[in-house]
């Protein structure tokens, strides 16, 4: 059950992120939850790093979404910089 419940919050979080950062971003449901996991994961790495968060405890939603935000505009820049080489 905790897997469904982190693919559901990884979906909810990955739209967040992409309805907050300008532009558009072209990825389907599937990469939105890598996204959206992704970023939980990231701020809860970074929490624990800088002592808001105890081990094992989860990142809180605020924190999960402005972490997806900032993987989602580093997957834009790198994607960007490839396509731009080609003609």
């Amino acid at each position: 059950m905790s897997i469904i419940t982190s693919i559901f919050i990884g979906l909810i979080v990955g739209a967040l992120a992409r309805g907050l950062l300008p532009g558009e971003q072209k990825m389907g449901w599937i990469l939105t939850c890598v996204l959206g996991i992704a970023g939980s994961v990231l701020a809860g790495l970074v929490g624990q790093a800088l002592g808001w968060y105890a081990p094992g405890q989860p990142a809180g939603w605020i924190a999960s979404v402005v972490a997806a935000i900032a993987l989602l505009f580093v997957v834009s820049k790198l994607r960007g910089k490839g396509s731009s080489t080609q003609g």
